[in-house]
Formats: C-alpha cells, structure tokens, sequence
C-alpha cells in the first residue's frame, strides 16, 4: 500500500480513535472472551475486529495491507457513529461501551 495524504489522513484517524495500547487491548479482549464457556487462546480472544485491529497497532505504516485499511476505516467511521461527544457514555452504559472497547476505544478514558 503506497503512502498517500488519504492514507496518512486515516492513519491519523485511526490511532486517535483507537485510545487503547495494544496492552490494554489484548488484556480487554481476553477478559471480553472469559467465562464459564472453554476460553480461547489468548492470541485468539475477542472478535475478529478487535485481533484485526490489534494486528493493525503492532504495524507501521508502510507494511499496511488493503484489509488493514479497509478495517481502519470501518473503526474510524463505526467509532465516530457510536461516539457522541456531547454524551458520551456513563460507567453504567457498559454495552455500547464494551462494543466500542474491543475495537481500541475506551470512550472513558480522557
């Protein structure tokens, strides 16, 4: 994938919309995948969005695959449609915010 100023634009985008380390996220995503059930292996736990968008932090820019763009843009733009920052969600409004936690965005952190 070739730098472009929309590559870079939504290289930007996304790592301002994902505001979770890779830390914080594989340890979410194991903790989202735990229960009573047979756990996966820890490389394997959470959604595929969130090991895609996982895969994506442990990259630069350059090694970018066009799956990997087209899952920045589908974070970016799913984020911006579920993140109001007039309203963003309370402690208690777990759902959406555990929906928005397994693609990288804790919409309580500051």
């Amino acid at each position: 994938m070739a730098d472009s100023p929309e590559l870079d634009t939504l290289w930007d985008d996304f790592h301002r919309v994902v505001n979770m380390t890779s830390a914080e996220l594989a340890d979410w995503l194991r903790v989202r995948d735990s229960g009573q059930a047979t756990e996966p292996l820890p490389e394997q736990a959470g959604p595929p969005l969130g090991q895609h968008v996982l895969a994506i932090l442990a990259k630069r820019r350059t090694d970018l695959t066009d799956d990997d763009v087209r899952v920045m843009r589908e974070v970016v733009d799913t984020v911006g449609d579920l993140v109001d920052v007039e309203d963003e969600p309370e402690a208690e409004d777990t759902c959406r915010r555990h929906e928005l936690m397994s693609m990288g965005h804790d919409p309580l952190k500051p």
